[in-house]
């Protein structure tokens, strides 16, 4: 089993890649070969349609343009898990994980009446991480952000989606305006909630990398 994790969060070392990498653990843990990917790393944009996927000579579920996505592309298109994580900006996940799920989904997409050109089964966990309470997640947010969450559906695996809620933003609140937020709160949730849901992360991580 192979499985890629990714983190779509500009911060390499703070809650969403955190919660990566212990998913990672967790696909190690039942044996899987895991590769983890800093997005922000990488350089590409979205999709710049060249419809180049879609020529009728051209290899299907592949993208063509020439940059650091479309390699990342290949590899989760031959593996068996995508792990992905990404902080909430704006209602929304990272402009990085939107380009990402524009090029991998737009390469599977078939216009020839059927949907979908690609054959094999990939589960797909989704992780997202936000200021907002878990309340807020669930009446503003969960419905809204299932709409770009079921395009990883034409992966035929299946989708995992855990929101990782109300998390440290930074050490010290007040170098920031920041005032909406109490230091006190966020560091209670940091220390008593964000432990659960590294475990969490974990377990999912396990349970899709196991899953044929």
């Amino acid at each position: 089993m192979k499985t890629i994790v990714i983190n779509a969060s500009p911060r390499n070392n703070w809650n969403t890649s955190k919660i990566m990498k212990s998913a990672q653990k967790g696909a190690e843990s039942v044996g899987a070969e895991t590769e983890y990917i800093d997005l922000y790393d990488l350089t590409f944009t979205g999709c710049r349609s060249c419809l180049i996927c879609k020529m009728k000579d051209k290899q299907r579920c592949k993208c063509y343009w020439k940059d650091d996505l479309s390699p990342l592309i290949d590899k989760i298109l031959s593996a068996d898990t995508l792990l992905i994580g990404s902080p909430i900006y704006l209602s929304e996940p990272t402009s990085q994980y939107r380009a990402l799920l524009e090029r991998l989904i737009f390469s599977v997409l078939s216009y020839d009446g059927n949907m979908n050109y690609f054959e094999g089964k990939i589960n797909v966990g989704i992780f997202y991480t936000m200021n907002a309470p878990k309340e807020y997640y669930e009446s503003n947010m969960k419905e809204y952000l299932s709409v770009s969450e079921s395009s990883f559906r034409l992966l035929n695996g299946d989708v995992k989606v855990y929101p990782v809620c109300n998390t440290l933003q930074v050490l010290d609140y007040s170098k920031y305006n920041m005032g909406m937020f109490r230091e006190e709160d966020k560091k209670k949730s940091n220390e008593n909630q964000f432990p659960k849901d590294l475990d969490e992360a974990y377990k999912l991580g396990a349970i899709l990398s196991s899953e044929k």
